[in-house]
């Protein structure tokens, strides 16, 4: 007696099955992927959306104390910020200013709350101009004054 036809169906059957697993476990392994991806991206575009502020001052009258023109930062988001020169950069017509030139009053501001940014008065010269500053998750407010 010879190998049968039931033993060759039986071959093929266990066969399919072995693939149809194997492919099954590629589908969940790359579906959980793009899952946990996808839910990465949420949570970075949640928290960049609860990061903001807005630099609050009258463009024609920026008060000046001490040698530093000061700038009022109002945190508008839903996330306490952290305000030191580490996570924030201040661009002064689109040139980077010096961390040494400028400092907050506050090391963090809770939501709605404000504080001080202090520029180095020598940083700025007279005339119309254009102060931006940018902050975590890459966050930014442009603001143009005249001094």
């Amino acid at each position: 007696m010879g190998f049968s036809l039931i033993g060759s169906n039986v071959i093929f059957f266990i066969a399919a099955l072995i693939v149809a697993g194997t492919v099954s476990g590629i589908f969940i392994a790359v579906t959980l992927n793009i899952s946990s991806s996808l839910s990465e991206r949420g949570d970075r575009l949640e928290e960049q959306l609860d990061t903001d502020f807005k630099i609050i001052n009258d463009p024609d009258e920026i008060p000046s104390s001490g040698g530093y023109y000061i700038f009022y930062l109002k945190n508008i988001g839903g996330n306490k910020l952290i305000t030191t020169n580490e996570t924030f950069q201040v661009f002064y017509d689109g040139d980077i200013i010096a961390i040494e030139d400028y400092y907050f009053v506050d090391s963090s501001i809770s939501v709605g709350e404000v504080t001080e940014l202090k520029v180095e008065s020598v940083a700025i010269a007279l005339g119309d101009h254009t102060l931006r500053v940018v902050g975590p998750m890459a966050v930014e407010d442009e603001f143009t004054f005249t001094i």
